[in-house]
């Protein structure tokens, strides 16, 4: 693909949960919103009674709010899918939510978590939303990218399900200070250090992603799909 961030057009970044696009894609979303592209922002699942509460619903989802604001997003959308159990929902019907978001809103680049994330909302995920992009009409998103979880994608099971094996690196010194900013906004969330899921952890992996392509911090991504048109 190539390097412009014009390529990438309407973005949707769908997110199996709340969080998911800030640790693997947030740099990214803030330096294409700043270049004036529309991104957007998908959440397949929301906590759900007995597991989760009214109040904890609401503070994850004003979290949200005040992350994607920070980071420019245009729009999130909440799907509403029970949190934790994609497994026991009906595949046809996480197809089918997916699906309609790809329609409504047509978006060029998909960003989307990866298949062999250890958890099974993640593989789900992936998979509905390769459904919902499939090249069988007239519109589809041409670039389709994998982005990598914190404690979820490196804690699969080596050489037992796929290994997160990045071959495109977009530079997010610039924007990194915002998606720390924005993942801080994830109280909730957000754990102390030596946690996966802290400032410093997602700091050194930005540096690490940074380091192997010669620039200071990054965000890394598998390319699914990349297609040029005439």
């Amino acid at each position: 693909m190539t390097g412009s961030l014009e390529t990438f057009g309407r973005t949707l970044v769908i997110a199996p949960h709340p969080d998911d696009e800030i640790l693997g894609a947030g740099g990214t979303m803030a330096r294409l919103a700043r270049a004036g592209q529309e991104v957007f922002v998908a959440v397949v699942t929301s906590g759900q009674p007995p597991d989760f509460s009214a109040e904890q619903v609401t503070r994850v989802q004003g979290e949200a709010a005040r992350a994607h604001a920070l980071l420019g997003v245009r729009q999130t959308l909440w799907l509403g899918q029970p949190a934790a159990q994609l497994f026991d929902t009906p595949h046809a019907q996480l197809n089918a939510a997916l699906r309609k978001v790809v329609l409504d809103l047509n978006p060029t680049t998909l960003i989307i978590p990866f298949v062999g994330d250890i958890h099974a909302d993640h593989q789900l995920t992936f998979l509905s939303a390769m459904v919902a992009a499939r090249p069988h009409q007239a519109e589809f998103p041409a670039t389709i990218l994998a982005y990598e979880t914190l404690s979820e994608t490196n804690w699969n099971a080596p050489y037992v399900t796929p290994g997160f094996l990045p071959n495109v690196f977009i530079d997010v010194n610039e924007t990194l200070t915002t998606k720390i900013e924005a993942m801080q906004m994830f109280a909730s969330q957000l754990r102390p250090f030596p946690h996966e899921r802290s400032v410093e952890a997602l700091t050194a992996l930005a540096m690490l992603r940074g380091a192997s392509v010669h620039c200071r911090a990054a965000e890394a991504f598998v390319l699914v799909r990349h297609v040029i048109r005439a």
